[in-house]
């Protein structure tokens, strides 16, 4: 993964529609206001802060996982967190990347 695709901006639209045809699940982990405001259509909201937490939980979807927030960078520090548990994960950068591929 790029730095970019770490620390912002997110993976390249090849990845995040080839992890979405897969059956990827996309978490966003900004806050819950901030999901309120405007979400992918079918995203689960994990609070960054919480993502330590669920990391059980996030494994046991057995799924791919696309993170997104508002900028990338949250995003891109969950990919990094949840990479180092043997999670499938890729930084979808903001939520509108991801958004335009989910119908």
């Amino acid at each position: 993964m790029s730095f970019f695709g770490l620390f912002g901006g997110g993976s390249s639209k090849e990845s995040i529609e080839e992890y979405l045809k897969d059956g990827a699940i996309v978490i966003d982990v900004r806050t819950p206001q901030e999901f309120m405001e405007g979400h992918v259509n079918g995203s689960k909201n994990i609070v960054l802060n919480s993502i330590p937490m669920s990391v059980e939980e996030i494994k046991a979807l057995n799924k791919k996982i696309i993170a997104v927030c508002r900028s990338g960078a949250r995003s891109g520090q969950a990919t990094l967190f949840l990479s180092k548990y043997d999670v499938d994960v890729i930084n979808g950068g903001p939520w509108q990347n991801v958004a335009k591929f989910v119908k």
